[in-house]
């Protein structure tokens, strides 16, 4: 199953300029993998840093995250209605990501249920590590 930008906004309530993710593909092994291409032009380049643009950790955490959500609506491990993050665990950052970096995202789902998904992720950037984490959502209603 794959998603691209116009498939990706219908299934998350994202926008710009807080929608991280390009192409969502999933595996038949539930495996979940994305991308983002940071172009240098969002927001927050203007202040983190500028002299020394990097994309933010939380972001990358955040981008992660959307990819995971993506990924369980289009294997039907979620009903409708929203994910919110409730907890975050075993970040690390092991390199920067700047404007131009293609971010490459794998996303395991570690457990689910109807109301809950915990998932774990990596981000690369030409396939070195760049960060990874895992988390756990609940699914709420609008």
């Amino acid at each position: 199953m794959k998603a691209d930008r116009s498939k990706i906004e219908e299934i998350l309530p994202h926008r710009d300029p807080f929608l991280f993710i390009d192409e969502t593909t999933v595996e038949d092994d539930g495996t979940i993998h994305a991308r983002r291409l940071w172009k240098g032009d969002e927001f927050f380049f203007a202040g983190h840093f500028p002299k020394y643009p990097v994309v933010p950790g939380v972001i990358l955490v955040e981008t992660m995250a959307q990819a995971g959500g993506i990924g369980a609506k289009l294997a039907g491990l979620a009903q409708d209605g929203l994910f919110f993050l409730a907890t975050i665990n075993n970040v690390k950052f092991r390199r920067q990501v700047s404007p131009g970096d293609r971010f490459d995202i794998k996303v395991t789902n570690l457990r689910t249920s109807a109301r809950l998904i915990k998932q774990k992720g990596e981000g690369f950037v030409n396939g070195e590590l760049a960060v990874e984490a895992d988390w756990l959502c609940i699914a709420g209603e609008k």
